[in-house]
């Protein structure tokens, strides 16, 4: 037995000589077979071993007695050993979990906090094929991607599982060699939780009635799983860099030029893979958000999805933006009543916007600028006092001498404007006019001409650096 777990561990490389392990011994006959095959390889690797066993405050003396029993075997063998007592049914009712979950939480919690504390490199944890069966099976049957079915990894980490090419047969019958006896948890045999109900009842009737090594047969295809996953992850990463563009505040833009070109099978692992790094949680993400997603590509721009952790799909010119939407709702700018002549402060656009009057005999007509940030306006023909202001269903713009008009909406979707972006565009407006969208075009009614008498020039500059935009 030692020599296949000798070899299990060099192919997965999880032992190395200088490793401080923590190890989890509970007293039960897999974690008491743990501690002696971490003791036989002392003996090949120049390794310490730091036992941890965590008391779960739920079985009363039974626990207490099973606690004794591991400090007792851990200092016959000069084994160090740390006791966390963690009251498991409180905890599980203040985070709103499962006993079972909340228990495998707070063991967790235990060793990494050993590992800090004893400056540790490994934690060891005796997970067998029969657990990795039994994990298997419950993602299976509840639901889970390729990566589940890939089961429990041999190295995931820090944490490493040298038991792992082991029945529970095997690993019992190694226990009972040592002649040190274990201890049995009663509630293991209980059908309350799901997992024991897979053990008890479940996998006994696939290796009785259905084949003898099912237990073993499920290892081999959950490695090749684990294969075939770390390789699609290696794809997926590929594929993220010629596709996936990252924006402001953690958003990401899915290009589709880029991403039409993928396997379907690489387009969800990239489209999981966003969101999970826009939301920050993975945990209610689910195969059919991922699907919205993948379907909205097809849509029309414009059109949205609303997603779990305030996330937000967009369908855009380029593809598809995912954001946060809490931290990217883009409030409208309210109206602002130009100084005219004078400076007018938009602290919601960090700009200055300078109004100055001329009169035409004072400047030379082949002066009138082409810059994208200072225009020349016909003050003659303005009608009413100007504003600056956000887009408003109505709004519209003058095109062409004719005086034929354009919806601003129409404009934004002709020139390609991210609809994110809409709102943050400051027209200047004479009522539902707009005679410049900053930064993209000017409209003709107000255009400076040959019989213009005196003329408006409007000027944006950025606030704080105080220099102009263009």
């Amino acid at each position: 037995m030692m020599k296949k777990i000798e070899q299990f561990i060099e192919q997965n490389h999880m032992i190395e000589n200088g490793d401080r392990i923590i190890a989890g011994i509970s007293g039960g006959a897999d974690s008491v077979c743990l501690l002696f095959v971490l003791l036989e390889l002392q003996k090949i690797y120049d390794i310490e071993i730091i036992a941890v066993h965590v008391n779960h405050c739920i079985r009363g003396d039974a626990a207490l007695e099973d606690e004794k029993f591991t400090v007792n075997l851990c200092d016959k063998h000069h084994i160090k050993c740390l006791v966390f007592r963690r009251e498991v049914e409180r905890i599980a009712k203040s985070r709103k979990q499962s006993v079972e979950e909340a228990g495998r939480d707070v063991r967790r919690e235990a060793f990494f906090e050993a590992l800090k504390e004893e400056k540790g490199t490994k934690i060891a944890m005796a997970h067998h094929q029969n657990d990795n069966a039994e994990t298997f099976l419950m993602n299976l049957a509840r639901g889970t991607g390729l990566k589940g079915l890939g089961g429990i990894r041999p190295v995931n980490g820090k944490v490493i599982r040298p038991l792992l090419c082991m029945t529970r047969e095997q690993i019992e019958q190694f226990v009972k060699e040592k002649h040190c006896g274990w201890c049995t948890d009663e509630t293991n045999s209980e059908q309350t939780y799901t997992r024991n109900k897979i053990r008890h009842s479940v996998l006994p009737v696939l290796e009785q009635q259905v084949n003898l090594h099912a237990v073993q047969h499920m290892n081999e295809t959950m490695e090749q799983l684990r294969h075939i996953w770390s390789y699609m992850e290696s794809q997926t990463k590929i594929a993220m860099e010629s596709c996936v563009e990252q924006k402001e505040k953690g958003n990401l833009q899915i290009r589709k030029q880029n991403y039409e070109q993928l396997h379907e099978v690489i387009k969800s692992m990239v489209v999981k893979e966003c969101l999970n790094q826009v939301a920050g949680e993975q945990r209610n993400l689910t195969a059919a958000h991922i699907d919205a997603v993948m379907q909205l590509m097809q849509k029309q721009c414009g059109r949205s999805r609303n997603l779990p952790y305030e996330v937000e799909a967009i369908r855009n010119y380029e593809g598809i933006l995912l954001r946060r939407k809490k931290q990217n709702v883009d409030p409208m700018m309210e109206s602002i009543a130009l100084n005219i002549p004078g400076k007018t402060v938009i602290p919601q656009q960090n700009i200055i916007i300078t109004c100055t009057l001329h009169e035409v005999d004072e400047i030379i007509m082949d002066e009138i600028p082409q810059k994208p940030y200072t225009k020349w306006f016909d003050y003659d023909i303005i009608k009413g006092n100007l504003t600056v202001r956000s887009r408003r269903a109505g709004d519209y713009i003058v095109i062409d001498k004719m005086g034929r008009t354009q919806k601003i909406k129409s404009y934004f979707v002709n020139e390609k404007i991210p609809a994110e972006h809409r709102n943050l565009i400051p027209l200047i407006c004479d009522g539902e006019e707009v005679i410049w969208i900053v930064g993209y075009r000017m409209g003709n009614a107000c255009q400076v001409v040959k019989t213009t008498k005196k003329i408006l020039e409007i000027t944006v500059m950025e606030e704080k650096e105080n220099v102009r935009k263009d």
